[in-house]
């Protein structure tokens, strides 16, 4: 049963501490598990009134938990993440735990299982609070719904956090937790990371399981991590069985600089952050330029073709028209009547390009050890806003959006965001660092080392500033 607590928990503001902070008070005995996790209720409750970031948050089993934890650690046998409290996207089972999908067609349901990603970081001590919103069934970038109300951006109310994780990093961002699970299908880890402000990982394809994940598109569908900081990010990876490699082989690294990827370029602030990070950059590592021409030839199609089909196979076959048509929103509606003019020549093409994809990309990186390039094209975009303008290009928020992350779903290549305060600016732009294949550890690795750098330089000065 999940309870509502009475008012005078709502309001609670604070940011969540970091997971090493929480566990080294925890461990140092300087606080309880119930105490750490009863704020970290609190302070969802404050961000599901506030920005919308909760679809459900579970007081009592969480509350048990905790007092589980605090007798492991009375006992001297903690676990890895014990008495950390993690936020669960609503795409991603949770035994006992409503999961909606972010659909009104799933209202009611409650798993018998958790997915396999919770179940790692549960039976490690992590304590799971509640569920964040999703666009309905992660078909989407906005974390809108008409079902349930839009999730907002904590940095400024009247802006989309991103999506389909867009909960999840609103609550993280609005400190109601220090880090949390999402889903990346062709971004949405990393788009409402970079809107929102805070890190986002989507480790290799197949890294971790998908499995007691609701697919939107097989081939392409990547659990992932969000935090407030690539630290927060570490602790789950490693306990999520990624090896976070111990040499300081990083310092090495030759990196590729994108950009952008044609045929969207980067607004103005996005440039100014990216080109100013670069600069950084190049005082610690070789950089080198590259040429996107021919590279990206077709792959945000064949994208949108995978999505289309593999999504919409899965919902006919769990699905009849008629249920469709009661709870299903307007949107996913219309996406599954375009579906059906899909043809299998369609997917086999879509797959085609997918293949040739990667085998340039992994060409093209063959003398290099990472790419580095904008994660969004442009800052958050309003929440009404469903076409965008950057310089001479025109088109949807989705391709504005997806078009620089879609990319390195469709190869499967493990790919971070990382924030890039500017001064004087309240809204972030967002760096993003792809490495090759397996290499999921060591892409965390430099990617903290990196985000200290930007943290660190006075011409990219972090201005956390909530709800405007």
């Amino acid at each position: 049963m999940v309870n509502e607590p009475d008012d005078r928990h709502a309001g609670h503001d604070a940011l969540a501490p970091r997971l090493r902070d929480t566990l080294a008070s925890l461990q140092g005995g300087r606080t309880t598990a119930h105490t750490v996790t009863e704020m970290a209720l609190a302070r969802a409750e404050a961000s599901r009134k506030a920005f919308n970031a909760f679809s459900v948050i579970d007081w009592d089993r969480a509350l048990r938990a905790a007092a589980e934890s605090d007798r492991r650690y009375a006992s001297g046998q903690p676990r890895l993440l014990e008495g950390l409290p993690i936020a669960v996207k609503d795409m991603i089972d949770t035994r006992g735990l409503e999961t909606r999908y972010g659909s009104s067609a799933y209202v009611g349901h409650v798993p018998d299982t958790d997915a396999d990603v919770v179940r790692t970081l549960v039976d490690q001590g992590a304590i799971v609070i509640g569920k964040t919103t999703t666009h309905e069934f992660a078909w989407g970038v906005t974390t809108s719904s008409e079902a349930f109300g839009d999730t907002l951006n904590p940095l400024d109310r009247s802006r989309t956090p991103g999506g389909s994780s867009g909960g999840a990093a609103a609550a993280i961002a609005a400190g109601a937790v220090a880090a949390g699970l999402g889903t990346d299908t062709g971004g949405s880890v990393r788009i409402p990371a970079a809107l929102c402000g805070i890190a986002g990982f989507k480790p290799t394809l197949g890294a971790l399981s998908t499995r007691g994940i609701f697919p939107l598109a097989p081939t392409l569908d990547h659990p992932g991590l969000l935090g407030q900081g690539v630290d927060d990010i570490t602790v789950l990876a490693r306990a999520s069985g990624i090896d976070i490699p111990e040499s300081d082989a990083w310092l090495s690294a030759r990196l590729g600089v994108l950009a952008y990827v044609p045929p969207v370029p980067p607004d103005t602030a996005v440039f100014s952050a990216s080109a100013h990070a670069v600069r950084m950059l190049r005082t610690l590592f070789t950089c080198e330029y590259v040429d996107p021409a021919d590279l990206f030839d077709g792959v945000y199609d064949a994208f949108a073709a995978i999505v289309l089909t593999e999504g919409s196979v899965e919902h006919f076959r769990r699905s009849d028209e008629a249920r469709m048509a009661a709870h299903y929103s307007e949107e996913t509606r219309q996406r599954l009547d375009l579906a059906k003019a899909m043809s299998l020549r369609d997917y086999a093409r879509a797959q085609q390009t997918r293949h040739r994809f990667r085998h340039r990309l992994k060409a093209m990186m063959t003398e290099l050890d990472y790419l580095v390039l904008p994660t969004c094209a442009c800052l958050p975009p309003k929440l009404d806003a469903s076409v965008a303008s950057i310089g001479a290009w025109s088109g949807t928020v989705r391709q504005a959006l997806m078009t620089y992350t879609a990319p390195f779903n469709v190869a499967g290549f493990p790919a971070i965001s990382i924030p890039l305060w500017s001064a004087g600016c309240a809204l972030p732009a967002a760096m993003q660092i792809v490495a090759h294949p397996g290499d999921d550890g060591a892409l965390l690795k430099i990617a903290a080392e990196i985000e200290r750098m930007v943290r660190d330089d006075p011409g990219l000065a972090s201005l956390h500033v909530h709800g405007n």
